[in-house]
Parts: structure tokens; sequence; C-alpha cells
């Protein structure tokens, strides 16, 4: 079950990563709305697979979705775009991962 849920995170994070880049591409760096469309498509299959995470509250779900939407921004921009983090933003990242395993998957009494 956990394994399901960080593989649904890792998708819903390209999606909505992913979407986001494409409409920033589109719109910053005047790519057109070829690339705008692709970026609005890719963030409605993000809020989908939200969705399909085994845990059913959409508050919890979400939260934990944010530690992992700055990790995987980080990431993003590293690959996509040559960013390079700093010791702060990995830190950050980290401390945010670590949020998103106890929001998840500490076990609840």
């Amino acid at each position: 079950m956990v394994l399901r849920s960080l593989l649904l995170f890792a998708l819903a994070a390209v999606a909505e990563i992913g979407g986001a880049w494409l409409v920033w591409q589109g719109v910053r760096e005047h790519r057109g709305w070829l690339w705008i469309g692709a970026g609005v498509i890719a963030l409605g299959a993000y809020g989908f697979v939200a969705t399909l995470q085994p845990d059913s509250e959409f508050g919890r779900i979400l939260a934990a979705y944010g530690g992992v939407f700055v990790a995987g921004s980080l990431l993003w921009g590293m690959v996509a775009d040559g960013y390079r983090p700093d010791r702060w933003d990995v830190i950050g990242a980290l401390i945010c991962l670590a949020g998103v395993a106890v929001i998840m998957y500490v076990p609840r009494t």
C-alpha cells in the first residue's frame, strides 16, 4: 500500500509540475498555445491521479502532496532547467519529505 501511494505521489508530481512547467514555457518562453494546452491537460491529470491514493482523506492527501511538490519542483528544475539547488533548498526539501512520511505513513491509533 505504501509503495502504491509513493508511486501515485510521483505520478502526480510529474503531472502537476510538468503541467505547470509546460504552461510556464508556453507563456513565459513564448512557445505558444500548444504548450499551454498540454500543460492544462497535465494539470487536469494531476487532479485525477490524486483521487487514486489509497487514503480517503482529501486534506491529508493534498497536505502530504505539498511536500512531494516542493522536492519534486527542485528536482524538475535541476533536470529541465539546469537549476542547482543550494544546501538550504535540499535541507528544506528533506524536511518536507519527512513531513510527508509523518502525515501519510505513521500508524494511527
